[in-house]
């Protein structure tokens, strides 16, 4: 009888997990891939699913599907509780499973940066549900404005705040701002066009601090022209589902308010028993793997990686390559050769406002305006999975660049389970 083969556990099936996942097809080991939910999600167009630009099925794709030709690995769904790297297993549903390697990339949650109103009103774009949930509230505040007697409670109700001025703040508070003043033009003409305000609020000096400073400036005037209301040096202090309060006491009328302000690590890093850093990050060695347990390597959003220009983003291309780096480390630990230190390979930022405009910089390149929004759409196009995905969402992107006509703006009364089975019945019929 043949020795059993080495298992390989990898947890969460974000870019990281599903990276790891492919590069080990052709290794000797059995791969166990573990997620929350059945289907992978492409979380950088979650904003577009919340202004009905998308529908959920075309940003997420089945598991199952994707890895249906891949004889080595099996995947559970399942909420993994906690790992043990002492005794090697995975907890989850109350069973244990055994591993020689486990690759964590559980993604990263929303921090609120321990604020206790915010997380009770606000709203936050890190799942499906999350979307669909900005999604109908922004509807029904349509529907309450049209009702409201008193014009500053009509006002109130078509003021929106986005808290955050990097990428996902900077792409929300443009969406929602051609959103509404398109529905309002199309669908609600009763309600006056100066009441909708949408305001955007970043701590720091500019937004896309992480930009260049040109590309930042670039971004503020096309957030400005589509009348998105910038301000910067300006703190969220708390928000109660009416009243928004600024750190500087100023506080106004509001019926919604976006967070992206910040991330951070799931718990799961932390119950491996080691050092994690203020965002529960794990320092990981150049090899991606824990110091105090090198069969344990840590991915994406739960690793921090330290590099002559500080830390690795926690974005989707870095967790793309350690994806890669862990797989093949993987590999060379059980061949015997030596493990390769990650090097990240930037292939560069952008962000998009609104609908034809964008900034990048790749590799030293500036780019604005509709040209950058076109590389953004061709970029994004070519990491979603499946190829009938990418088509769909192309031509979906095309008839609305053409009509603008919001995909399904519609509120839908639907719980997180019979959500996921749609999103899976929707796909599935494209794979």
């Amino acid at each position: 009888m043949s020795a059993p083969r080495p298992r390989v556990v990898i947890v969460g099936a974000g870019f990281g997990g599903l990276e790891a996942a492919r590069a080990l097809r052709r290794a000797p080991v059995d791969v166990l891939l573990v997620d929350r939910h059945n289907y992978h999600l492409f979380q950088p167009l979650l904003y577009q699913v919340s202004v009905a630009a998308l529908p959920p099925s075309e940003i997420a794709y089945p598991i199952r599907s994707i890895f249906r030709r891949q004889r080595n690995l099996t995947f559970r769904i399942a909420e993994v509780e906690r790992v043990d790297p002492v005794r090697r297993v995975v907890v989850m549903g109350g069973s244990e499973i055994p591993f020689d390697y486990a690759i964590l990339a559980p993604g990263s949650v929303t921090s609120f940066f321990d604020n206790a109103s915010i997380p009770r009103h606000a709203f936050e774009l890190k799942d499906l549900p999350g979307a669909l949930r900005l999604r109908n509230h922004l509807i029904r505040c349509f529907e309450a404005a049209i009702g409201a007697d008193d014009p500053i409670e009509r006002q109130a109700f078509l003021t929106i705040a986005v808290a955050g001025g990097g990428p996902t703040g900077v792409e929300v508070a443009g969406a929602v701002s051609e959103l509404l003043r398109r529905l309002l033009r199309r669908d609600y003409p009763a309600l006056p066009a100066g009441d909708v305000r949408v305001l955007l609020y970043e701590g720091g000096p500019r937004v896309l601090a992480a930009f260049p400073e040109s590309l930042s400036a670039a971004a503020a005037k096309s957030l400005v022209r589509i009348g998105v209301e910038v301000h910067t040096h300006t703190l969220v202090e708390s928000f109660d589902g009416h009243t928004l309060t600024l750190r500087s006491g100023e506080s106004l009328r509001a019926g919604t308010l976006v967070w992206a302000a910040g991330v951070r690590a799931t718990p799961l890093p932390a119950t491996l028993g080691i050092p994690v850093d203020s965002t529960g990050r794990v320092a990981v060695l150049p090899t991606l793997q824990t110091r105090e347990h090198p069969e344990v390597f840590v991915v994406g959003d739960a690793a921090r990686v330290d590099t002559p220009g500080g830390t690795v983003p926690a974005q989707a291309p870095p967790a793309i390559q350690m994806g890669r780096t862990a797989a093949r480390n993987v590999a060379n630990a059980l061949a015997g050769r030596p493990l390769e230190a990650f090097a990240y390979k930037d292939p560069g930022t952008m962000a998009t406002i609104g609908r034809k405009a964008a900034v990048a910089s790749i590799h030293g390149i500036r780019i604005t305006g509709f040209p950058a929004w076109i590389v953004w759409l061709f970029v994004h196009l070519m990491q979603l999975v499946g190829f009938r995905n990418r088509i769909v969402v192309f031509v979906d992107w095309a008839w609305q660049y053409v009509f603008y006509r919001p995909a399904s703006p519609i509120i839908l009364s639907i719980d997180e389970e019979t959500l996921h089975s749609k999103v899976l019945d929707d796909s599935a019929r494209r794979t």
